[in-house]
């Protein structure tokens, strides 16, 4: 029997605010780090190394399982979830730190070029990230399942999308206070100031982590109810046998891999973007992403309230690749202007396609889960979405690199990568015109209830 309340609206708000914290620590890793590496005029560091290493943290993903499974089988701290939650935050802070000092040894040891020693650094600063990984795992893995602890089927819909939400809002919100704290940044200057940033931010993250948690296992969890029914173990295997399981699931999680890397592939190159060839300072360069989080939730109150509505899932799904698509052609278009107001207002038109596009594909992904085997197939869709962001993250900074050796300017170069995006939202409209959610919800739907 469990005889713990319904979770209110304000305790919903509350555990945003962890959402709120790891939004400001996307910011701080893959906008303002990138940046400082990439920008020819600071680091100067290949993009290629500079992605590949911060994508670190995405390669390990396939440890949220084991955390999963950990905080299912053993309590930390006295609790199932909040005790691996304010660890592994913890721990992201101190490795978030760390990396920035690894940054600073890896960019005054290719002065002279590329070394042993260069590689070494970079070698320690991917085997950074990785830890960091590992600590956003041990955090966001349980916090994820706190979530399914604390609400119920008739609530759990408006839970996720008011923390969702407020992932985007700390997007926002670090963008914002760290171009505050970078205003007037000098190359002389640089080093001080980051490392400032990267003391009050993560220190910020974590406070606002144990606040979004504190008391809330205890009063609502209905865990000990439910832990006898639930399997929450998740392996590679398992994933891949979910995904394969039939014709319409194949073709639906190809779509969403192309789609996530497609959607993706931009993430580490679009600071440096501002800064190379918009000569926007590293604090304005931050206020690209608040454009783009500004858009995405502009984006997604649309596509629930006016378009899905109209149009239905799949055709608005489709609106939003041709949308993004559109979108990175005026990104590029913006390049050959140098003109930092319509860059801003590129990047926030992407942000309104890129919100139309997640609603409508997580509303449809959602219309082909079979209540169950919801948690092992949301499960599978959460490591196919990690590995499609490590395999963009990657790809990214690959293509930058590429481009500047194979085109004359830098905005060929980076128009280079955001075509490559184009293209394959192309190809993701060409793979959702074979998806027949009729047919999945016929061969799934059992003979009782059709």
């Amino acid at each position: 029997m469990n005889n713990a309340p319904k979770i209110n609206l304000l305790t919903m708000f509350q555990l945003g605010l962890f959402q709120m914290g790891l939004g400001i620590m996307s910011i701080l890793t893959l906008g303002v780090l990138n940046r400082i590496m990439i920008d020819p005029k600071l680091l100067a560091v290949p993009a290629t190394i500079a992605a590949g290493a911060t994508a670190m943290y995405l390669f390990v993903s396939p440890a949220r399982v084991w955390f999963g499974q950990m905080s299912d089988a053993k309590k930390l701290w006295g609790y199932h979830r909040t005790g691996y939650i304010w660890t592994g935050l913890s721990l992201l802070a101190v490795f978030v730190f760390l990396a920035v000092q690894v940054i600073w040894q890896l960019g005054a040891s290719k002065v002279d070029g590329w070394t042993p020693q260069s590689t070494a650094w970079a070698a320690l600063l991917a085997l950074i990230f990785a830890l960091y990984g590992l600590c956003l795992d041990a955090s966001s893995t349980p916090f994820a399942a706190l979530l399914v602890d604390v609400s119920d089927e008739d609530n759990r819909s408006k839970l996720v999308g008011i923390v969702w939400s407020m992932l985007m809002v700390g997007i926002v919100v670090g963008a914002i206070v760290s171009k505050k704290l970078l205003e007037g940044l000098t190359l002389e200057t640089l080093q001080a100031s980051v490392n400032r940033l990267f003391i009050i931010m993560p220190v910020a993250v974590v406070c606002l982590g144990f606040i979004g948690t504190i008391g809330v296992e205890k009063k609502y969890s209905r865990f000990a109810s439910r832990s006898i029914l639930t399997d929450r173990h998740i392996n590679l295997g398992t994933a891949f046998k979910i995904l394969t399981a039939s014709r319409q699931t194949g073709l639906f999680f190809s779509f969403l891999m192309v789609m996530t890397i497609s959607l993706f592939l931009q993430q580490p190159i679009l600071e440096p973007y501002g800064g190379e060839v918009f000569h926007m300072t590293v604090a304005q360069g931050t206020l690209l992403n608040a454009s783009w989080g500004t858009g995405v939730l502009l984006g997604m109150s649309l596509t629930g309230f006016l378009v899905v509505p109209r149009l239905g899932k799949q055709k608005t799904a489709k609106l939003g690749c041709w949308l993004t698509a559109c979108s990175f052609g005026l990104v590029i278009a913006t390049g050959f202007t140098a003109n930092p107001t319509l860059l801003k207002a590129a990047v926030l038109l992407f942000g309104i396609a890129s919100g139309v596009l997640t609603n409508a594909a997580v509303s449809l992904m959602l219309d082909l889960t079979t209540a169950e085997t919801a948690g092992t197939f949301l499960g599978a869709w959460g490591l196919a979405q990690a590995v499609a962001q490590a395999l963009a993250a990657v790809a990214g900074g690959g293509l930058l690199d590429i481009g500047r050796r194979l085109l004359v300017t830098p905005s060929l170069a980076y128009g280079l990568v955001f075509a490559v995006s184009g293209l394959g939202m192309v190809l993701a409209v060409v793979l959702l015109n074979q998806v027949n959610v009729s047919q999945w919800l016929t061969e799934n739907t059992p003979p009782d209830k059709l």
